[in-house]
């Protein structure tokens, strides 16, 4: 059953409308952002929707000179549905900003304002009473009461310090998520065990918005995974009142691997899993088992330009590295080729606009394209990477009037890239 997605979903926040879940992860510099999926049964998931196409258009969201966004960007958003409207709240740290996005419908359109101030990790809360709260912060984790209209923190409302971690935790209280559950309030987090680099999830509890938390950790696993821990995530109901948690495992160049476990309860405190340990079975909510779940990753003939809630024209499978300049980009969709231009001089890959990406599935995945050289310029090269920080990529190079297959990695130590070649003339195709 676990992990649910081989694919990256990091940060994920959960919330169930009705009978359907929709769930969130971090986008960082991948345009267009903030996918949100859908699931009926939280094991099959497809796309729903994208939240926005560009976030302010900076020089290094889109790659314009030598800046870039690489770890940076969107960072694990909260996700909320109160009153038939859907709340998106993230912070960006290129820009400093906190973004929240609302709309009617999970498909948007999505309007998009500022929440006055920087909110670190944050986790909105609408309270019975009208209320509505934001928790956020690292090691430190604040409550801040914000206005009606969420543009900013109340003048004169709550704020206080909610927990504090240990200055010994490698990874001090983070990724905080914010419930009122019976009438309790609940704060989620991710941290690291003081003793040693490991990720654990843990829960406080208090009975009123100015009262004491009190917690613990709750789950302390790795299935088995190298001693990465799986933490950080959201806590939610079906609509049969069964509990879960959606949490996530850091896989190396996988990326961030969703995990689903049950929570139960004991004396008003989430246990999570059988008190601690991941079951290795467990119930989950009926899906539909005659509807075809449209894959999150797949193939591609680019015969066809798609108009609502794509990737600028692409297939949902898609999204651009950085946000792209579509005048450098034509399709014809008779023959499929996808065409892209260059703007400037690129030193290394990770500087290449309009680069089009799909996430990596575990545990082993391959692709395949046929690069068309005929109208590459002296220099120019073009073909397929496993875009990471060290990357891995095979193209096709023209060097004057000569083409060349090249292997290029990017070396850890000496941070260039190692370059390997194969003469290939005259053809132009690969």
């Amino acid at each position: 059953m676990n992990p649910i997605l081989g694919i990256d979903c990091p940060d994920n926040d959960v919330i169930r409308v009705d009978d359907v879940f929709y769930m969130l992860s971090t986008s960082m510099y991948f345009f267009p952002g903030c996918e949100i999926l859908k699931s009926k049964d939280l094991v099959n998931w497809e796309h729903a929707a994208f939240v926005y196409d560009e976030l302010d258009g900076t020089d290094d969201q889109r790659l314009l000179g030598e800046g870039n966004i690489y770890g940076k960007g969107m960072w694990a958003a909260s996700f909320r549905y109160h009153k038939g409207t859907y709340y998106i709240a993230f912070v960006c740290n290129d820009t400093h900003k906190t973004y929240l996005f609302t709309s009617s419908e999970i498909t948007g359109p999505w309007k998009k304002s500022y929440i006055d101030g920087f909110f670190h990790d944050c986790s909105l809360l609408f309270d019975d009473d009208g209320k509505v709260y934001i928790a956020y912060g690292n090691r430190d984790v604040y409550i801040t009461e914000l206005k009606d209209d969420l543009s900013g923190p109340k003048e004169g409302g709550l704020h206080r310090l909610a927990v504090s971690d240990s200055k010994k935790a490698p990874l001090g209280y983070e990724g905080s998520h914010f419930y009122k559950i019976n009438g309790r309030y609940y704060l989620l987090f991710i941290h690291s065990l003081e003793e040693r680099w490991f990720r654990a999830q843990a829960v406080f509890v208090s009975d009123t918005i100015d009262g004491e938390f009190k917690g613990c950790d709750v789950f302390k696993e790795d299935c088995g995974w190298f001693g990465s821990g799986i933490a950080q995530g959201a806590m939610f109901d079906s609509k049969d009142g069964k509990w879960y948690a959606m949490l996530f495992q850091d896989r190396g160049a996988s990326g961030r691997i969703p995990y689903i476990l049950p929570v139960s309860w004991e004396n008003n405190f989430p246990v999570f899993g059988n008190n601690g340990k991941m079951p290795e079975s467990f119930d989950l909510p009926k899906g539909e088992t005659d509807k075809f779940i449209e894959p999150l990753v797949g193939s591609d003939d680019f015969m066809t330009v798609y108009d609502k809630d794509s990737c600028f024209g692409f297939k949902k499978i898609w999204q651009f590295n950085h946000q792209p300049d579509m005048s450098l980009i034509t399709r014809n969709t008779e023959s499929g080729i996808y065409s892209v231009k260059t703007d400037k001089v690129c030193t290394t890959l990770t500087q290449a606009k309009n680069t089009l990406t799909q996430r990596m599935h575990e545990m082993q995945c391959e692709a395949e394209i046929t690069v068309l050289g005929g109208q590459m310029k002296d220099g120019d090269i073009a073909g397929l990477a496993a875009l990471q920080y060290l990357y891995g990529f095979i193209g096709l190079k023209l060097i004057g009037a000569n083409y060349e297959i090249v292997y290029i990695e990017r070396d850890d130590e000496s941070k260039k890239d190692i370059i390997k070649k194969i003469d290939l003339t005259p053809s132009p195709v690969v």
